[in-house]
């Protein structure tokens, strides 16, 4: 099953995930960047740039297992954002889907994100791939493996990746767990945050 699959490290499930196929409401997209997490001090991959990092709340509880299942959160308050979460149950790990070419649903998406937006564009950045897939913050917890859910993943692995420092984050900021397709015009640009320390001075 892929679900087994990721019962890894994030950066592993992180190159499983590049690749692969999300679906949810009438839009199928091939993923083509994401971003590694990991969890609190006390488990094997210590993130302070994770959700996780302070341990578990409400907030971030399904960030602790079972893997398989979506971790959405708002950013900024108002974009939501989409995990694929991994590792043992009990285990902080997750792996943000940051970017996504649209395979069929074009027109839907055209609709949630405007007519004028280029197709390289249309799920490039966390928020706009939520936005162009209609992934909405009540999709926490869902199995993405169960093929009644409103979102649904299929794994991928196996694509020529590029890697490289994570987008905005101020803290293990050096750390290279953003991972793209190779040559994809749909990636994001990196932007280092502002409040991160210079490059080489983070993890």
């Amino acid at each position: 099953m892929s679900v087994d699959l990721l019962d890894t490290d994030p950066l592993s499930a992180a190159r499983l995930l590049l690749g692969g196929v999300i679906c949810c409401r009438g839009v199928s997209a091939l993923i083509v960047e994401v971003e590694a997490y990991g969890g609190p001090p006390d488990g094997p991959w210590p993130d302070a740039a994770a959700h996780s990092f302070r341990g578990p709340g409400n907030r971030n509880k399904v960030m602790f297992g079972p893997p398989g299942r979506l971790y959405t959160y708002l950013s900024h308050g108002i974009h939501v954002c989409a995990n694929l979460v991994c590792a043992s149950e009990g285990t902080a790990a997750a792996v943000l889907i940051r970017a996504a070419a649209i395979e069929s649903g074009l027109d839907l998406v055209h609709e949630r994100r405007g007519a004028q937006v280029h197709p390289t564009a249309l799920a490039r950045g966390p928020g706009n791939l939520c936005s162009a897939l209609g992934i909405v913050m009540a999709d926490n917890g869902v199995d993405v493996f169960d093929p009644e859910s409103p979102v649904t993943m299929q794994l991928g692995g196996g694509v020529p990746e590029s890697s490289g420092p994570r987008v905005g984050v101020s803290q293990a900021a050096d750390r290279p767990w953003r991972l793209w397709i190779t040559g994809r015009p749909e990636v994001s640009a990196f932007r280092r945050s502002p409040r991160a320390p210079l490059p080489g001075a983070s993890d």
